[in-house]
């Protein structure tokens, strides 16, 4: 099942039947679903799969981030199970990134291939204690020009930083948002925010929401209401 829907739904779970219960509140021509390294470390590919046959598109969020060969290798692996995208670390750089698009280039119906280039947990000081230099801005400005001349569909990006890359980096080139919090909800721990609105009329392609709907009493309710702010972009 496909979906044009720019929501994807992050299961924060440590538990992948607890998860499965609560996807199956949802619908699966209205959201994908994120995927990231706690979920698939305690329930494996098993959990991707059982997502996939419920006909959702899944985002696996494990940022690889290794010698070429085992970065494409595992890029190789997500695609045989059927996920709708996967991500690396930029900053295993341009050969790292290259050889996992020339992996995944093999496929007929392969995956979206995206980047993170600068954790938003990151700020000056620790992007200096790493021995990189410039701002945390400059570092993922760089980054995500480098993914995109290594042939990678897109970047995740926090909101500060959608309208410079939409300005250098074109059209075409994917951006993936997390921190998203639509004004009814709680802002948890998420300094950095901005409504979906606001990240879809700055560029972003796609948003990453947690909390707002998985926390939510009526999670289907919660998702109405964020495709309801999002109608006016056509989404």
């Amino acid at each position: 099942m496909t979906t044009d829907s720019r929501i994807i739904i992050a299961l924060d779970y440590a538990d992948s039947a607890e998860a499965i219960r609560f996807v199956q509140q949802l619908d699966p021509e209205r959201c994908r679903l994120k995927v990231g390294k706690e979920l698939f470390t305690r329930g494996g590919p098993q959990v991707v799969e059982q997502l996939s046959k419920l006909g959702y598109e899944v985002f696996l969020d494990l940022k690889f981030h290794d010698i070429p060969n085992t970065v494409a290798q595992a890029c190789r692996a997500a695609a045989d199970l059927g996920v709708w995208m996967v991500n690396v670390h930029a900053l295993g750089g341009r050969k790292m990134m290259e050889t996992a698009r020339e992996a995944l280039e093999k496929i007929s119906d392969r995956p979206l291939l995206i980047a993170v280039t600068v954790l938003t947990s990151m700020g000056e000081r620790d992007i200096s204690e790493v021995g990189l230099t410039g701002s945390p801005e400059d570092n993922v400005r760089h980054l995500a020009s480098l993914t995109r001349e290594s042939g990678l569909d897109g970047v995740v990006c926090s909101p500060r930083e959608v309208a410079m890359l939409r300005q250098n980096l074109g059209a075409d080139f994917k951006l993936i948002t997390p921190g998203i919090r639509p004004d009814w909800a709680q802002k948890g721990d998420q300094t950095r925010v901005m409504t979906p609105a606001e990240a879809v009329q700055i560029g972003s392609d796609y948003l990453v929401i947690g909390r707002p709907i998985t926390a939510a009493d009526d999670p289907m309710g919660a998702l109405t209401a964020i495709e309801a702010e999002l109608k006016p972009f056509n989404v």
